[in-house]
Parts: C-alpha cells; structure tokens; sequence
C-alpha cells in the first residue's frame, strides 16, 4: 500500500533540549523518518539547543548514534542519515542567562515556519517563552511545543497557561500527548464516526461497559525521582487515559477541525463525576523475580506513591448514564498492553436455552504492542450436538491488514508534522488541560487526607487483589493483560 504524503512549507525547528533522552530516542528519530519520507523540503533545518558543550560536528555524532540506536536499519544503510545530519546545527544555550541566545537569533532563517520544542522541564518553560519573546525570535506564525507533565495540578497549570499566554496566543501553544498520535487513537475516530454500524450502539443502551487499559512491564527506575512526585494518577490518568477515554465518550463533533474536536472533548471531562473513595484502588509493585521493588527503584522504603491505579468511572450525560468505564494502568505488570475495550450487552432474549451460555459483543482497539482492531461476535460451534455457541475474533492487524510495506508512522512522527502544517486537532487546549485537573485534585487530595498506602502486588502481574474485587462487585471482569 503506498502511502500519501502531503508536504510541508519549509520550517526551521529548534529543540530544546536537543541532547536529552526525549529528543534522542523519540523526536530525532522521527524527524529523520520524516526526511527519508521526502517530508523535509530542502531549506529546512533541525537546530539543537541545550547546555552541552558540543560544536556542530559533535552534535550531528551525538544524532547519527540516536538515529542508529532508534530507526530501522534499512533506512539507516542508505544515504539519507548522511544527508539528514547536514540538515542539522546545534548552540549551546542557557535557557535562564543570556547564553547562546545571539547565536541562535543569527542562525534562524526569516522565511520558513518557525517551531520551538521545549522538551525540558515545566520549570523552564515560562524562561524560554520569556527569552524567545524578548530576541524578537518568534512572529504570529510560530509555534511552540510543550511537553507533560503539565502542570502537578490545578493550581500549577493554570499558572502555567498564564505564563505561556503571555508570550504566545492559544493558536500557537501544542500541547503534545504522544498517545492521541498513534494511528489506532486516529482510527478509534475514524470506526465511531465513519461506519453506520457502530455509532448509532455507542451508547449506554447497547453498551454495558468499557475499559481502559494502559499496561507497562518496566519499572520507575532512572525516572525514580519524577515518579515519585508524580506516581500513576498524575504521570497517566490525568492526560493519556483521560484523552482516551474522551475519544471514546464525546459526541460527534459538527467538523473534524480543531476546536470542533476538543469542545466535544472538553465536555466529557466536565461530565465526569468525582470518583468515590471505593471506586478507587492504588496499588505499587514488589520485590519480583531479579526486580528490586517500588520503594528500592526510588530509594524510599515508606513511600506512599502508587505505581499502579484503577478507577471507576461515570460520565453523566445522555449518551451515557448508568455505563461504568473502568480505568486501569500500573507499572512492572504482567505484558506491555494498550486497549481499549468496548463492552457491549447480552441480546435481551437467547433462543437458544440457558445450555447456550451468555454471550456479548465486544469491541477492542489494541493501540500497543500490536495495533489493530478486534470485533468479537457469537457463532455456531462446528459440528453435530446441538446449538453451541462460542465468541469468536474479527481481527484487523493493521501489518497484516495494510501489507507489509505500510510502515504507519511513530506518533511523534505524526505530531511535529502537525505542528508545522498548524493543525491542532490532536494537541490539548488550556481549558482542557485545566479541567482534566479539576476533576483529578480531589481524587488525589483525597486519599492524601486519608493516609491511604497502595496495596502491594507482584511484580509481572495484572496488579493487586482489589482491582479485581473492583469490578467484579459488578459482576465483571477486565480483559486479560497481553491476551
């Protein structure tokens, strides 16, 4: 299958950041993907900035090491990575001095797109913002990327959208979630809102629950620090689940233009309601098979920071009274699995007899590691012996689906090309990243108020014994992790 690719006016990116472990594993590595793909016209360049001591020739070393450590070979054994590196410059800068900063003014072109990725810390996004507004660096076309966290909470990022909006307007700020860039999130849009047969079922009289999955086998070690001023409500539900779920519960939107998206998505987050105190379980993983424990990753043997969570959840609207979403993620689990499940209910009456079972449709979007689609649907079991029923898969693996060739690409890959076209769609908007927080804090200030401690779980498991009591008070059962 050939893919299209629409091209791109000229631009110039500067990273932030440009030798961090971001820009190293996932943002080079797209961009070079972008340029083997002919969707870097000749007069664009990548210019690093970061406090690292490196001259041009240093810093394309540096991103020839990235590029090979992260992209396939193939694309790494032709003369594209030569011609990319050229492609590249690099300043030291200090983003809170004056260092740098007159260097970077000379080497940036005055007829391309200008694009600034600050991938650092919160901390220094208002001194950046700051001294780009103050060397006349940006103009009405410029664009800034930020990455999360965004804020810890209400209070920090609505600071923190003040302190952007005071140097750029809301049309020139992306906020990157790199999960709405993963090409099943797109096709989850695509199935709801481009097929008649699902959409008109989408909703709480077919539908008797969903569930959100977004499991990791990897611990917090080398991110211990962050993690544990952070832990799994702030560092996953409060952005990536929370898109997901809003991908799933918004209505249709009049366009599928940027606001026109993110207003149908604003007003699932304002529909939740808050969460009880017993539809939430926090969990932190143990000492495991040649694994140190939570507590040892981070160096604190009391701590109280959660490593996994699970939630149920209810958006109080029309289209969805009464259907629970159940939420669930956690760190050094069983298998690295991403899905989204959409649960529909049994068929009011079986003909069949109470020997046939109970069967339901579900259908189940698998956005890692394998991404693909699957519709489960009840049929005869072969042979004689009477009516037996079992569920069976309808399944899109998109490798197998598109061919071989059809290579979607990264979510970063997708994203910055966004950014450079202006188009915002899958990028979160001030009021969205507000009220995502909102509905967050009390959850969290909650379980603070009551010294709750997460229930330990075995490390390479599904999570611990209360996220399975928590669904199972309603008489279900999550979907298996790596199924």
């Amino acid at each position: 299958m050939v893919s299209r690719i629409i091209p791109v006016d000229p631009f110039d990116i500067v990273i932030f950041g440009g030798t961090g472990d971001l820009a190293r594993r996932k943002i080079l590595p797209a961009l070079f993907k972008r340029f083997c793909d002919g969707q870097m016209p000749g007069e664009s360049r990548i210019i690093g900035a970061a406090r690292t001591e490196f001259d041009v020739q240093g810093y394309r070393a540096f991103v020839r090491e990235a590029v090979i450590e992260n992209c396939s070979g193939r694309l790494c054994e032709t003369d594209n990575l030569a011609a990319f590196l050229e492609r590249l410059h690099y300043v030291t800068l200090d983003a809170r001095g004056e260092k740098g900063w007159d260097d970077l003014t000379t080497l940036m072109q005055t007829t391309c797109i200008r694009a600034f990725y600050f991938s650092v810390g919160p901390s220094l996004f208002g001194d950046l913002a700051e001294r780009l507004h103050r060397h006349n660096l940006t103009d009405e076309d410029s664009r800034i990327v930020v990455e999360k966290p965004f804020g810890r909470d209400l209070e920090t990022a609505a600071r923190l959208n003040r302190v952007l909006a005071s140097h750029f307007n809301e049309g020139q700020i992306y906020r990157i979630d790199h999960y709405l860039g993963k090409e099943t999130v797109q096709n989850l849009m695509a199935v709801r809102f481009g097929n008649m047969l699902f959409e008109p079922l989408w909703n709480s009289q077919y539908v008797d629950h969903i569930q959100i999955t977004v499991a990791e086998e990897v611990g917090v070690a080398g991110r211990g620090a962050y993690y544990e001023k952070s832990g799994a409500m702030r560092d996953m539900v409060q952005n990536h689940l929370m898109q997901l779920l809003c991908l799933i519960a918004m209505e249709p939107p009049a366009k599928f233009e940027p606001d026109a998206v993110r207003d149908e998505k604003l007003k699932v987050i304002r529909a939740l309601e808050p969460v009880d105190p017993h539809h939430i379980v926090r969990g932190q993983y143990a000492i495991g098979d040649d694994v140190p424990s939570y507590r040892e990753d981070v160096d604190n043997s009391r701590s109280k920071t959660e490593s996994f969570i699970a939630l149920r959840c209810h958006v109080t609207n029309w289209r969805w009274a009464g259907t629970p979403f159940y939420l669930r993620t956690g760190k050094r689990l069983k298998a690295r699995d991403s899905q989204i499940t959409v649960v529909f209910k049994d068929a009011p009456h079986s003909i069949f007899g109470p020997e046939a079972g109970r069967h339901h449709n579900e259908l189940t979007i698998q956005l890692q590691p394998d991404e693909g689609i699957t519709l489960c649907v009840t049929i005869k079991e072969p042979g004689p012996g009477g009516m037996r029923l079992v569920d069976v898969p309808l399944d899109m693996s998109f490798a197998e689906a598109l061919g071989p060739d059809a290579d979607a690409p990264d979510a970063y890959e997708r994203l910055i090309m966004d950014v450079i076209r202006g188009n915002q769609t899958l990028f979160m908007r001030n009021d969205e990243v507000e009220a995502a927080w909102a509905w967050t804090d009390p959850i969290i200030k909650g379980w603070e108020a009551r010294s709750d401690v997460p229930k330990p779980y075995d490390a390479f498991s599904t999570g611990p014994d209360d996220a399975k009591l928590l669904i199972r008070r309603d008489r279900r059962e999550w979907r298996g992790i790596g199924a």
